[in-house]
């Protein structure tokens, strides 16, 4: 599983409702490349609400960054909420990127309800690293 992606937006407009989020198609290209789909779930708090449908998108403003199009999350889904992607993390970090300076995420293992770190997510000072100048 990857990290959570922490809720930025709700916005609800025409007879779609989207959910910006902190991740996106540079941590994870593989709806862009060839429409992989994952089951999406809050995380981090129970909803007594029901459910509504969402497009969960990324953000780097980019035509190809939709994470995930037509998924039930709670109605009252709102900004500094955690969702959760089930997604393998075998091809999900190999093919992740630092597309616009952004740094790549975590990966987490989940079993039995008990995280456990995998890889660090990676900070500015990581990406500025390799910069010699000029």
């Amino acid at each position: 599983m990857t990290a959570p992606d922490c809720v930025v937006a709700v916005k609800r407009g025409g007879s779609r409702t989207f959910v910006a989020v902190d991740g996106g198609m540079s941590d994870n290209p593989r709806p862009a490349l060839y429409g992989a789909r994952y089951t999406v779930r809050l995380a981090g708090r129970v909803s007594r609400e029901g459910p509504r449908s969402f497009t969960v998108a990324g953000h780097h403003r980019e035509t190809g960054d939709t994470i995930a199009e037509d998924v039930p999350l709670p109605s009252d889904l709102r900004p500094g909420d955690l969702i959760a992607l089930a997604a393998t993390g075998a091809y999900h970090h190999s093919m992740a990127s630092t597309y616009n300076l952004m740094g790549r995420p975590p990966v987490v293992a989940v079993r039995d309800g008990r995280a456990r770190l995998l890889v660090r997510r990676e900070m500015e000072q990581d990406l500025m690293r390799r910069d010699v100048g000029l």
